[in-house]
């Protein structure tokens, strides 16, 4: 065993493939290899499996930032601290960064056969991780100050605007910060669980969600107020919104409709794309169906159902500052959104007496969500049928 501590001695080392080792504790082992007489050498960490007695390498670097009387001490430290990973359960494998954390995470959705997921994290963490700082560093070396360094750039960052040629001005949401921190902690958690890092301490507090980010989709409208938000949009964006208080659909979902989705014949519209994930079937009541037959008239299977004025489909970019428009046009609340068309929608279902399962059915959410978000109406529907029992 050679004496690696002293830079005297590292430099009378015979040069070759194979480290000279220096023992840190039981089955532990720091080494340093030299390649050539001149080279300044460079560090490894081995330890051995105590179940299958396998040896296990991890490589260190050359520590070449630092004066040679210091590289000793730094490879030491990142040595002890890979052996506690070790003990933790953590993989051996060669160090995962963040960014290739994010691309197995990706790739983990499409394995699950969450494609539309897939593509909505990928896109996300190309436009913020993969060239970002936080990308590039090891998970084992993550620290809560990268992480907030990084959701506070996110912060900052302005929203794009609908027209890509002018400036960004406007600050990015907090519900649109919580859904780019969402992707990040769905990704560092699954590298946790397959033991590229022993701790989400990096993470777990700094990643926490924006609270009452989403306050804004609590805006109910009625029908006055829908009807006159309607009334002041352009003919296209009238369709799309009259179409999502009929149906209380996502507005992407309702975006993603085509031709083929509606069956003329009995009635029935098909959601295939949807954040719940599953194809479902609404029975739609004659009047709905008549509308929506009406924008199916001469379309090809494939084609929108709901088009803008120009033929092409409908997508958050191109409703987003148009509804923002319709809603100061109509004098209602400035925080009303596509969105707010959905809960009214839900809300009045509520409020007429609808089981929960048939609500959950028809927005394509879960039975917990209804409750979640709407039980209290249902509290109130009980308790006037429980007054119309008083004798």
């Amino acid at each position: 065993m050679a004496e690696l501590k002293n830079v005297a001695d590292r430099a009378r080392l015979k040069p070759g493939r194979e480290p000279h080792w220096q023992a840190m504790t039981t089955g532990n082992y720091l080494g340093f290899r030299k390649m050539t007489t001149a080279s300044e050498g460079t560090w490894v960490a081995r330890s051995r499996d105590a179940a299958s007695g396998k040896q296990r390498l991890q490589a260190l670097g050359a520590f070449e930032a630092l004066r040679p009387s210091e590289r000793f001490d730094a490879a030491k430290a990142e040595a002890e601290k890979w052996f506690k990973h070790l003990d933790r359960g953590g993989t051996a494998s060669e160090p995962v960064t963040v960014k290739t954390a994010c691309a197995n995470y990706v790739t983990n959705l499409r394995a699950a056969g969450k494609d539309g997921s897939a593509r909505d994290a990928e896109q996300r963490f190309a436009r913020w991780v993969d060239g970002a700082k936080i990308g590039t560093i090891l998970l084992q070396k993550l620290k809560p100050g990268d992480v907030d360094a990084w959701r506070k750039a996110l912060a900052a960052t302005k929203a794009t605007p609908q027209d890509k040629t002018q400036e960004p001005t406007r600050p990015r949401s907090a519900s649109t910060l919580n859904r780019d921190m969402t992707s990040l902690r769905a990704a560092l958690n699954l590298a946790l669980e397959d033991g590229h890092v022993t701790t989400d301490a990096a993470w777990r507090v700094k990643l926490r969600p924006v609270k009452d980010a989403d306050r804004r989709r609590d805006t109910y409208l009625d029908l006055a107020q829908r009807r006159a938000l309607i009334a002041k949009a352009p003919p296209d964006l009238a369709d799309y919104l009259r179409a999502l208080s009929l149906v209380p659909l996502r507005p992407g979902a309702m975006a993603a409709l085509t031709a083929g989705n509606f069956d003329r014949r009995l009635g029935v519209l098909t959601i295939g794309k949807d954040k719940h994930g599953q194809d479902r079937k609404i029975a739609l009541p004659p009047a709905t169906a008549e509308f929506f037959a009406d924008r199916a008239k001469d379309k090809l299977p494939g084609a929108p159902l709901l088009t803008r004025a120009d033929g092409s489909a409908w997508n958050k970019d191109a409703w987003k500052y148009p509804v923002r428009d319709a809603v100061a046009a109509a004098e209602l609340p400035g925080n009303v959104t596509a969105y707010a068309l959905r809960h009214s929608t839900i809300t009045d279902l509520v409020r007429a007496g609808l089981d929960v399962l048939t609500v959950a059915t028809l927005s394509g959410t879960s039975i917990l969500m209804i409750q979640k978000h709407y039980g209290h109406l249902n509290a109130e529907h009980a308790a006037k049928a429980l007054e119309a029992l008083t004798l």
